[in-house]
């Protein structure tokens, strides 16, 4: 049954008491104000510690309780006699020429870091052995940013499975979903928080499905079938007034959930494209995108007219999310071509400036205290004025590439690198 929904959305900035204890903080929003962030730093300025990240992995820092949360994987041997799954797109075969390591032994961790030292506290090993599929040269089996809940935290391997531990690192619980093809990319989408119910988006080759999960024993509470295709995309919890939807941004469809029980509340058209940034909400409007094969922005106004607002064909990467910041939406092309949108109307502000030297973006966009952060794949992070007039503030670099988002917590920046994970402070009075 379809309801009509009247939303009047508010995708609220954090508090600085809050944690950004999943992928883009709070209601996926990319958004910290009010916590006396740094806007300066380098390799020898405002780095409080950083630490060695052993393996590979593009997952974000996600905060909890003091720690920080990060997956990373490792490759082994080729296992003798193993073969990823054959592929089919459109009903012929298909093979993705970047793909690899489908063949090869695996090994995928979770880590707590102290946030204050930045100690490694500890490290588990939540899965050795093969994989189901390959992945593209460019991703890592440990891509899916962790949720925690102060209590536990949940990592998602996606066909290698779903894990729970404690605070302290002992495990709590883990399960399995089945194998999920992906056309040999890999994974991308990470798990939620909903209450006591982790949210997993599962738009697989085969049979796609939305389902909740229980953070108390890892058991489906619920689950809801998908007739969509491959995605990588993050759902999106948005508020209601005192209600909460789900928002699932998908090739065929853009669709709102009751994140209670699944059930579908509103459908409007999808992007006809790979979806892979997560949409975000605010102004009254629910923003989806794509970047391949087309560019395609699409604004709705979920429980009116099916069909959308307003759309925007140009700018929007491959991988990076957008961020909504006061009254416009900010998207970055993979060349950091950043463009800025009038999020009510869809009235273009300025479009395509570049940034202050050449750049390919995977992070996606954050703001805070009236500042955009665009941080580059060589480890840049270009400081942008918020607002109709684009202007670089800064150029800082931690001199190593960046392929991970930030995360925001009071007077810090956390900043995952190839190698390192980092602390970017404040200065402190007379500093």
């Amino acid at each position: 049954m379809k309801i009509r929904l009247g939303f009047a959305l508010a995708a609220g900035a954090l508090g600085a008491a809050a944690q950004w204890s999943e992928w883009r903080g709070g209601m996926a929003a990319g958004v910290g104000d009010g916590l006396n962030l740094p806007t300066e730093w380098s390799e020898t300025r405002n780095i409080a510690w950083k630490t060695e990240i052993p393996g590979r992995g593009l997952s974000s820092p996600a905060l909890a309780g003091g720690l920080i949360f990060l997956t990373t994987s490792f490759e082994g041997d080729v296992i003798e006699g193993r073969k990823p799954p054959i592929h089919y797109l459109n009903g012929q075969l298909f093979l993705n020429p970047d793909s690899t390591s489908g063949n090869r032994r695996q090994t995928l961790k979770v880590l707590a870091v102290d946030a204050a030292s930045g100690k490694i506290v500890w490290e588990r090993t939540s899965y050795e052995g093969p994989v189901y599929d390959d992945r593209i040269r460019k991703n890592t089996y440990a891509s899916p940013t962790a949720a925690a809940d102060g209590k536990r935290v949940y990592a998602w391997f996606e066909s290698q499975g779903l894990y729970a531990y404690e605070r302290d690192g002992r495990p709590a619980w883990k399960a399995s979903f089945g194998d999920m093809g992906s056309h040999g990319t890999g994974p991308g989408t990470s798990p939620i928080l909903y209450g006591d119910l982790l949210l997993l988006q599962c738009d697989i080759e085969g049979d796609s499905f939305l389902a909740g999960i229980s953070t108390r024993d890892g058991k489906v509470v619920w689950k809801s079938k998908r007739k969509e295709r491959l995605g990588w995309s993050t759902p999106l919890l948005m508020r209601d007034g005192g209600r909460t939807r789900l928002v699932l941004a998908a090739t065929s469809s853009t669709v709102v959930y009751d994140p209670s029980n699944g059930e579908e509340l509103w459908r409007g058209p999808g992007l006809e494209s790979n979806a892979v940034p997560t949409p975000v909400a605010g102004q009254g409007m629910v923003f989806v995108m794509s970047g391949h094969p087309s560019k395609r922005v699409l604004a709705f106004k979920p429980g009116g007219a099916e069909a959308p607002a307003w759309k925007y064909e140009k700018g929007v990467g491959y991988v990076p999310s957008p961020v909504l910041y006061g009254d416009h939406l900010y998207v970055i092309s993979d060349t950091g071509l950043l463009t800025c949108l009038d999020a009510r109307t869809g009235a273009l502000v300025y479009e395509g400036k570049r940034p202050p030297k050449p750049a390919r973006v995977t992070a996606s966009l954050v703001a805070f205290d009236g500042k955009l952060l665009v941080t580059s794949e060589d480890g840049d992070t270009f400081v942008i004025r918020a607002g109709p007039e684009h202007e670089v503030l800064r150029t800082n670099s931690v001199g190593e590439p960046v392929w991970a988002s930030p995360a925001l917590a009071p007077g810090v920046i956390y900043l995952r690198g190839a190698r390192h994970l980092y602390s970017i402070r404040a200065p402190a009075a007379g500093e």
